[in-house]
């Protein structure tokens, strides 16, 4: 294999990123659904010949809101809907850690939580994609973070949270994102038209 052949990856965040993040901490797979651009510009990606990952942290584990049982149910039918529309995801990665929850042992500090990149490492040691080149897509301040620590070009959507981390991050002038965008679908009509 040459270094042409390696693919590169797009990482994205799933709440206020693929999905709306209306629920807080969601538990209830019957009130999962994507964003209605979701599915065309996951297409994109995918015809660009990028591997997707998401890579979720999910506190609410550890604060005891629910257990990995609900979550994979979640999860699967974040895959069935994706699937549906002909999107399969090269990986699913979550992080049930928070250091001030109350359900062991998942009340601790651990890499795999957004901003460490314990999920990155996970995904390179399964893929071995090119990181030159390739993105975090994220709605949150700890996406980008996770994004710099990977040496990956960050792309901040203003969906979700991302207007108010936005706001944030010119206020403290910190994690300056390479682009940010209004929504999915705008970031990869970005990285297509301009080859990025």
């Amino acid at each position: 294999m040459t270094a042409k052949d390696i693919k590169r990856a797009i990482f994205l965040d799933r709440d206020g990123v693929i999905s709306p993040d209306d629920f807080g901490y969601l538990s209830n797979p019957e009130e999962y659904h994507l964003y209605p651009y979701t599915i065309e510009a996951l297409k994109i990606f995918k015809e660009l010949n990028f591997l997707l990952f998401v890579v979720t942290n999910q506190s609410g584990i550890a604060r005891g809101y629910f257990t990995i049982d609900d979550l994979e149910k979640v999860l699967a039918k974040m895959r069935s809907l994706l699937s549906a529309g002909g999107i399969e995801l090269d990986g699913v990665y979550y992080s049930p850690y928070y250091k001030d929850g109350i359900v062991p042992p998942y009340n601790i500090d651990h890499i795999d939580r957004k901003p460490g990149i314990g999920m990155f490492k996970k995904a390179y040691s399964e893929f071995h994609f090119q990181i030159e080149g390739s993105y975090m897509i994220g709605d949150r301040i700890s996406d980008l973070g996770f994004g710099r620590n990977a040496h990956l070009k960050n792309i901040l959507l203003l969906t979700g949270n991302g207007e108010k981390d936005f706001m944030k991050i010119l206020e403290t002038d910190d994690l300056r994102p390479d682009f940010v965008c209004e929504n999915l679908l705008t970031a990869a009509k970005l990285i297509r038209d301009y080859r990025l």
